[in-house]
């Protein structure tokens, strides 16, 4: 199960959703058909994007 928080800037998480946070990296990962395990070259392509989208969203 996905829960999405969205926190606005200068907003501080509430102490309910750090605790799920917390709980939720207990939990192991689990990798299927629909969501396989990323190769050590579609995770630095995948890394890359991420950091180009952050430059152009912060620019």
């Amino acid at each position: 199960m996905t829960r999405t928080f969205i926190i606005e800037k200068g907003q501080k998480p509430t102490e309910e959703q750090l605790q799920e946070v917390l709980e939720a990296k207990k939990q192991p990962i689990l990798f299927d058909e629909d969501s396989p395990e990323l190769s050590p070259a579609m995770y630095k392509a995948f890394r890359s994007s991420v950091i180009q989208r952050n430059r152009k969203k912060n620019a």
